[in-house]
């Protein structure tokens, strides 16, 4: 399916739930205030691991922006949290990083689901126990086309999004208008630029979307000061001086 220069306008489906990429959790204030900080482990009923945090001290009250991160095609929790957490304490970020059902996120095996309901669980725990002012969905890879596809859809929830090195976003429906920033390196041989955030911008712009984008000279990675610069994008509320923009072709892009 091809973007068109449109306005971005929710288009939601009846009965919108987890198979559309819906989550149910929303900000609310802590059932019971913990004071647990540092690295956290969330685990199933079986024992496996659902998610790993990462929660910066002091634990006094004071509300964090909390970030949610997406590990890459094969990847763990704990790649998905060193994303952002040598940033977490200097910026007191809330850190959650889910690890997949899969290999990969649902959406890309076979549709929302699993993974959806996973998110939506572990956001929900971490809701009730720590004060959350404002929440944002981040990724590289895989992960970041993930975060792309479930921040979109949830942008009543994320008011910004993350995408490092992404290949695509997919959301079902859409809600709401969050923020977005796009890194991509000039010479990543997993996800090729060309194919994949030089189409996927512009079309992410003639769809109404405020994207901040960067291209960086390097592979499929995420440097250090690309990841500074998204905090420093990701906190500020506005929109920074961006980096080398998009090279269109009008092509079609995954949506």
């Amino acid at each position: 399916m091809s973007f068109t220069a449109e306005p971005a306008e929710p288009h939601p489906q009846p009965e919108e739930g987890f198979h559309h990429g819906r989550l149910a959790v929303r900000l609310c204030d802590p059932v019971t205030t913990s004071d647990r900080t540092g690295l956290l482990r969330f685990d199933g009923p079986s024992g496996e691991l659902l998610a790993m945090a990462y929660v910066p001290p002091p634990a006094d009250g004071r509300p964090y922006p909390l970030v949610l991160l997406l590990h890459g095609a094969g990847g763990s929790a704990r790649q998905g949290l060193d994303l952002m957490l040598p940033a977490a304490d200097e910026h007191r970020l809330l850190l959650v990083a889910p690890k997949s059902a899969a290999g990969t996120w649902d959406l890309i095996v076979d549709g929302f689901g699993a993974d959806v309901l996973r998110i939506d669980r572990v956001l929900e725990e971490i809701f009730d126990l720590y004060p959350v002012d404002r929440a944002i969905a981040g990724g590289f890879s895989d992960g970041a086309s993930y975060a792309l596809s479930i921040g979109l859809t949830n942008g009543d929830l994320f008011d910004a999004v993350v995408a490092f090195s992404p290949g695509f976003a997919t959301p079902l429906v859409t809600h709401g208008t969050p923020r977005v920033f796009v890194s991509h390196g000039t010479g990543d041989g997993v996800l090729r630029i060309d194919a994949c955030s030089r189409r996927l911008v512009p079309g992410l712009q003639a769809r109404g979307y405020q994207v901040t984008y960067e291209e960086f000279d390097g592979g499929h990675e995420v440097p250090g000061p690309v990841v500074d610069r998204a905090v420093s994008w990701m906190l500020s509320g506005g929109a920074p001086e961006s980096g080398r923009g998009p090279e269109s072709d009008d092509g079609p892009v995954r949506w």
